[in-house]
């Protein structure tokens, strides 16, 4: 029997934490660190964080919609991060580190913009993440994935 999967690309900073608590949530089956949002293919992380690319370091989250939906997903990323500050997330600065929901389909898009709408009513700042279609996903260098994994292990 082949798994049904779905992909929700989600930027909230620094990919390494986010990808991290994406994976604790029960329907996940596997997050990917990389860029997406820019103009440059086959980019590498040097490059992204120049700020020059347009890119965003973001995760791509395969998940089994049997077990776990989009806006579970939405309503997570949402509690992750700050979405209330513009191109940046803790010490990370640029606008490789903007809060951004990639959609796939118009379904996606308007889960995000309620999803977005109702965590609004709850601040006291407006919300600045971007709701965009998804474009091509680059993932990153393979020492960025699972990268806190890897460090908790001593791996690193």
């Amino acid at each position: 029997m082949i798994q049904e999967t779905e992909i929700a690309t989600f930027a909230a900073g620094c990919f390494w934490g986010v990808e991290d608590r994406f994976r604790q949530l029960p329907g996940v089956i596997d997050v990917i660190s990389g860029y997406i949002g820019g103009q440059v293919d086959h980019p590498g992380y040097r490059q992204v964080c120049t700020g020059s690319t347009g890119h965003a370091e973001a995760v791509e989250v395969r998940f089994d919609p049997d077990r776990i939906d989009f806006e579970t997903l939405t309503r997570a990323f949402f509690s992750m991060h700050d979405p209330t500050t513009p191109n940046r997330q803790g010490p990370d600065v640029g606008t490789q580190y903007r809060s951004a929901i990639f959609t796939r389909g118009d379904n996606q898009r308007e889960i995000a913009e309620r999803v977005r709408d109702e965590h609004q009513a709850t601040l006291g700042r407006p919300i600045v993440t971007e709701i965009v279609p998804a474009s091509a996903f680059w993932p990153a260098e393979d020492y960025h994935q699972r990268y806190l994994e890897k460090r908790r292990a001593g791996v690193l």
